[in-house]
């Protein structure tokens, strides 16, 4: 799977893009209502015409932020050298006059614009501290990515994707308190995109005692699929979760296996396993144990494809890597 097209929705509000500079449909009078549409500002990777903090101001002048609920960020200039931190230092500075926003996503890049193994990214703890009424935050891009534990108390939905999360990061969230916290979605990726988290790194999720109203736990696109699959098949959060999704990553029999012989897996609503290495015998046993009771399961191995050596060797890939 690569990141082929921009966003069509953010925090249940379709997408629009601010116009660009010189656009005249920018004028007030040929823009949506404030609240009706999360708010996509970016400029060009590759020589822009303005950078994206000028896009930005723009923005708080010719839209009434007050109402704003949803904001996109999009490409900033060279963004797969340059780290977003003026970015961050301008929303910010504008905290005062987006009182409104409630979701917020930090690099709606596609792959025409920059890998998203290659997207430069910082520290966004300034961007939660900032917006204490956020309850919807995603954000793209694993390299120098920077995520301390933070305390948020109104904060409903984390989504990090990456070809490759530190394990630095994943510690930082992993250590966060989040009390209101129903969706946690992390793309772990690969070592070879700086994906270095160990099994023993996701431990507090697992647990999920920071983490006390978790509904959906995804901890996907994984080259050690099957390792998170084992722990979570004795972790003590799955008892309380209605969505379990370990797609997109290096999935095998022994991972789905392990997970179906653990803890009971019948009281979720729905288990995602697509994008898998998996025999045709254990989707079906998948399907077979789960969906009579209700469950809804996705176990389409999409295009995953191992490739063998000549020496034997065999290598699988998660979805999203590059």
């Amino acid at each position: 799977m690569t990141m082929g097209s921009h966003l069509d929705e953010f925090h249940g509000l379709p997408a629009f893009a601010f116009p660009g500079v010189g656009d005249t449909s920018a004028e007030a009078s040929s823009l949506p209502s404030p609240d009706s549409v999360a708010w996509r500002v970016a400029v060009d990777s590759y020589d822009a015409k303005e950078e994206w903090e000028e896009a930005f101001a723009r923005f708080l002048e010719a839209v009434d932020t007050t109402q704003v609920r949803a904001l996109i960020v999009g490409t900033w200039s060279e963004v797969y050298d340059t780290p977003p931190d003026t970015v961050i230092e301008a929303l910010v500075a504008a905290r005062d006059r987006l009182p409104a926003l409630r979701g917020l996503f930090l690099g709606d890049i596609v792959m025409e614009e920059c890998e998203i193994s290659w997207i430069v990214q910082g520290n966004v703890a300034p961007l939660l501290e900032a917006f204490p009424d956020l309850e919807e935050f995603a954000v793209r891009g694993g390299s120098q990515l920077v995520f301390p534990a933070v305390r948020h108390d109104r904060l409903r939905s984390l989504h990090v994707e990456s070809g490759g999360l530190p394990a630095s990061v994943v510690r930082g969230i992993a250590g966060c308190d989040l009390p209101a916290l129903v969706d946690l979605d992390l793309w772990l990726g690969t070592s070879e995109y700086g994906g270095d988290a160990e099994v023993a790194d996701l431990e507090p999720f697992f647990a999920g005692t920071r983490l006390p109203a978790l509904k959906r736990l995804a901890l996907r696109n994984s080259e050690v699929q099957d390792a998170v699959c084992a722990a979570l098949a004795s972790a003590p959060v799955v008892a309380r979760l209605e969505a379990l999704d370990v797609s997109m990553g290096v999935l095998t029999d022994d991972g789905a296996t392990a997970l179906l012989t653990g803890q009971p897996l019948t009281h979720l609503k729905t288990l995602d396993m697509y994008h898998n290495y998996l025999s045709d015998a254990v989707r079906t046993r998948v399907v077979k144990t789960l969906e009579p009771a209700g469950v809804e399961v996705d176990v389409d191995p999409d295009d995953a494809e191992a490739d063998e050596e000549d020496d034997g060797t065999v290598w699988r890939f998660v979805s999203v890597g590059e």
